[in-house]
């Protein structure tokens, strides 16, 4: 081949490129951690933490599941005068998103506690001291907090013991395809190539005013009254004097509803969340069953076991902080209930 031919042909296959997809991890190994690495002041977190952040937007059940626990311990929470409403769901999205969450303890005058202040997760980390914790914004931008005033809540990882890890860490590499399928179908889609064909006239019978009245119609079928049929009228005409030949099929043989689904299923796995509750749409005709028995063995099952370890900040601070009241659906106004 001739090295126009070789450009032409480069050139041809960039046209009908779809374009590569930007995933929400930008090409990083959130995975990639073997062990705790000391970096001189602290230890750095064996997981990325900002990676976790960019997963939780990265796939919409992985999301709501997330926001399903955190909504139903926020409601269920007794405010007290040392934690308000709005700091223990920063505090409880913070341990369900990153697996880590963190509490000072603000002391008041006479040395008691003023409020108990959720600290960002994303930027805290345990020094070599126990007892000592630093918020790091930026290598120059650091703030130490006093000794053993940081409450630390982690998920516990069999493989160390300084930063907790998520429970849902199998399940995201399904987030990820997820994400991955959604995003080529919306590339596809921008591309154009789902709705491309060719009109071949081959028919004699067809003269050229014919064929401008008919490509007038198919200009007018964009935007506004699209998809309209069109009636073409050729007595006598060839067999084949009319084709209309696809570019592309609009079902674009990705698998893709099959990808969505499987990676749903495995996302609510790792989550234990029953689907009613997340307004998933069944597919077969018997549906998910009753939402109330759902609910209830979600609550005690996977609600009453968080709630037993947030309630762990009350033997550290000496006094009963975190409490919750019974969840509670009234059968009368929802038609369904658990308490």
């Amino acid at each position: 081949m001739s090295d126009a031919g070789k450009s032409a042909s480069k050139v041809s296959a960039e046209v009908f490129t779809l374009g590569d997809p930007v995933p929400m991890l930008d090409g990083r190994e959130v995975m990639d951690y073997l062990q705790l690495m000391d970096n001189g002041l602290y230890f750095e977190p064996p997981i990325s933490q900002m990676g976790l952040v960019k997963s939780f937007r990265a796939n919409a059940h992985h999301a709501s599941a997330i926001h399903l626990k955190q909504a139903i311990l926020t409601s269920t929470f007794k405010p007290h005068r040392l934690l308000s409403r709005q700091d223990f769901s920063r505090w409880v999205l913070d341990y369900l998103i990153l697996g880590n969450c963190y509490l000072e303890n603000v002391a008041n005058r006479l040395g008691g506690s003023a409020k108990l202040r959720p600290t960002p997760a994303l930027q805290t980390r345990r020094m070599k001291d126990p007892d000592h914790y630093l918020w790091v914004k930026s290598w120059a931008d650091t703030h130490q907090f006093k000794a053993g005033s940081v409450f630390h809540l982690l998920e516990p990882d069999p493989a160390q013991e300084i930063y907790g890890m998520p429970q849902y860490l199998a399940a995201l590499n399904s987030a990820w395809l997820n994400e991955s399928a959604t995003l080529f179908r919306r590339k596809y889609y921008e591309n154009g190539s789902h709705a491309g064909f060719i009109l071949y006239l081959n028919d004699a019978n067809i003269e050229q005013k014919d064929a401008d009245r008919i490509r007038e119609e198919l200009k007018k079928s964009k935007g506004i009254g699209n998809f309209k049929n069109l009636f073409l009228n050729a007595p006598g005409g060839q067999k084949d004097g009319v084709q209309l030949i696809p570019i592309s099929e609009v079902t674009a043989k990705d698998e893709f509803f099959n990808i969505k689904n499987a990676t749903r299923d495995d996302v609510l796995a790792a989550h234990r969340v029953p689907p009613p509750l997340m307004g998933i749409v069944p597919s077969n005709t018997g549906g998910f069953g009753s939402i109330e028995a759902a609910s209830k063995v979600f609550v005690i099952n996977e609600l009453t076991a968080l709630q037993q370890r947030f309630r762990e900040v009350n033997d550290w601070i000496g006094e009963e902080v975190v409490d919750f009241d019974d969840y509670v659906i009234d059968v009368a106004d929802a038609g369904v209930g658990v308490k």
